[in-house]
């Protein structure tokens, strides 16, 4: 059986330089594929894109990574902006908000990664944190430090012990979203993962960035969950030459 086909979402920045160039380019860590890779799926990679069509886009794989980025615009959820948030990601942050909504309406198989927690989060009506100290320290370096999974969680079933998790983050999960409960909390009470109460969904966000470790419980749990997707879904696809 071909491997299911998993989009990640990534980003432009308007000056990236290698070789002889200097040019915008649409990127994300390669961390992200090669665990999808480890976890036994195939991915690919989904450029910002006309809001309008996340729907068509999204059918053509069989789950979705929301990668992590810069801080979600607290427009999209109805708070002022705190001077420590950083400058809006507009196009990145109205595409991810579009192939959320279009997973959820689907029933796709989602992973939110650290931002990506937050903007699934923010899609179902929640709000954030704007700064909280301790989860990011020096610029650039990612930190470790120990989550700890809610009993009962699909987050505990596949984690059940307290792990150590690479983090690099400024903001959080504040009010949760519509159908959201918490999975997993930092020892200081920071809401660390998130999922879908529907047992039938496989919806999950988790605060750190699991690309950045060898663990592949909670990344081969998405590439199952999208295997299944692919199975009971009119229309959907496991074989990459559809796109």
């Amino acid at each position: 059986m071909p491997r299911p086909l998993i989009g990640i979402t990534t980003y432009v920045e308007e000056s990236t330089r290698y070789g002889v160039w200097d040019l915008a380019t649409s990127l994300v860590p390669s961390g992200y594929h090669e665990l999808v890779r480890a976890a036994g799926g195939a991915a690919v990679l989904l450029p910002p894109d006309d809001p309008s069509r996340a729907g068509e886009v999204l059918s053509r794989v069989d789950g979705l990574v929301i990668a992590g980025g810069p801080d979600v615009d607290p427009v999209h959820y109805g708070a002022a902006r705190d001077p420590r948030t950083g400058a809006p990601a507009t196009v990145r942050d109205i595409w991810e908000l579009a192939l959320i909504r279009a997973a959820l309406e689907s029933g796709a198989p989602l992973l939110g990664i650290c931002r990506g927690m937050q903007a699934l989060n923010v899609a179902l009506g929640g709000t954030l944190i704007q700064h909280i100290d301790g989860h990011a320290h020096t610029p650039g370096v990612t930190s470790w430090h120990p989550v700890r999974p809610v009993d009962g969680t699909r987050y505990a079933a596949l984690v059940p012990e307290e792990a150590d998790v690479p983090t690099y983050h400024h903001q959080a999960v504040d009010r949760l979203g519509e159908g959201l409960v918490v999975s997993a909390h930092a020892l200081d009470g920071t809401i660390e993962a998130v999922e879908l109460t529907d047992p039938d969904r496989w919806v999950v966000g988790v605060q750190w960035h699991p690309e950045r470790d060898k663990d592949t419980r909670v990344m081969a749990a998405l590439v199952d969950a999208a295997a299944e997707f692919n199975l009971t879904t009119p229309g959907a696809t496991l074989a990459p030459a559809a796109l």
